[in-house]
């Protein structure tokens, strides 16, 4: 682990620099290909920043709603660096809706935006992997392979280089072109993009020590995975079956 980089005698937290230096990259790989699915450049810039800035104060909000006596008692709070009051999937619902309404008034078409976004996730998809191992979380199972890495007292599975790795291959087929032709209707590269990451997720799922169990030992976040792949593949078929049927 990670956790802190020493810079110039201060402590820079590792996790959400790797993360902030993932959105920078992926944003840039975005614009770059926004013209081939349609979408002016600066659209994309906007489409980043905007939910950039409601991710980080929906977070935060959703956060204090749910801790209202302590925000209430110290309002001053809701501005703290602290990056542990926060609420990611209240920050990501925030966003989404944001990008949702600013693309509605734009006029932007949903699916050309996913596939212009796609490299911006590609890239979060290998980042926030080695963000995790920075900070010792989302750690793999106990190993005894001779390249498995000792955190929290045992040797493991460095699932979280396992994952950085498959995530990497397929920022490069994405950004290489091999996931989608140019002509293409919108969606299709998204779609072979989220069907990747997911398998590689139902993958690499079974090697984690922190994966959460269900009922029938079922791991959560595999069937979640499943989930996401066969949706995938499903409306896959279906807009290959769409296009036919127009040609």
């Amino acid at each position: 682990m990670f956790p802190y980089l020493n810079l110039f005698g201060a402590a820079i937290a590792v996790s959400p620099l790797l993360i902030l230096v993932g959105l920078w990259f992926g944003s840039w790989l975005a614009e770059k290909r926004a013209a081939e699915h349609g979408i002016r450049a600066e659209l994309i810039y906007n489409l980043m920043m905007i939910g950039l800035a409601a991710f980080v104060i929906g977070g935060r909000l959703s956060y204090a709603a749910q801790h209202l006596n302590a925000f209430t008692a110290d309002p001053l709070s809701l501005i703290s660096r602290n990056f542990g009051l926060f609420d990611p999937f209240g920050g990501a619902v925030a966003a989404a809706l944001a990008v949702l309404i600013y693309g509605q008034g734009k006029e932007i078409r949903f699916w050309a935006a996913l596939d212009a976004f796609t490299p911006l996730f590609a890239v979060l998809m290998a980042v926030i992997p080695a963000a995790n191992l920075a900070t010792g979380d989302a750690f793999g199972a106990p190993s005894s392979l001779p390249w498995a890495i000792e955190l929290w007292g045992e040797y493991r599975h460095p699932v979280q280089i396992y994952e950085a790795i498959a995530a990497g291959g397929i920022l490069y087929l994405v950004w290489s072109g091999r996931m989608w032709k140019t002509g293409e209707p919108g969606g299709f590269l998204f779609l072979r993009f989220t069907a990747a990451s997911a398998l590689a997720r139902l993958i690499f799922e079974g090697l984690r020590g922190s994966s959460p169990i269900g009922l029938f030992n079922i791991r959560l976040y595999q069937l979640a995975a499943w989930a996401v792949l066969a949706a995938s593949l499903v409306l896959l078929d279906r807009m290959r079956a769409s296009v036919n049927t127009t040609e």
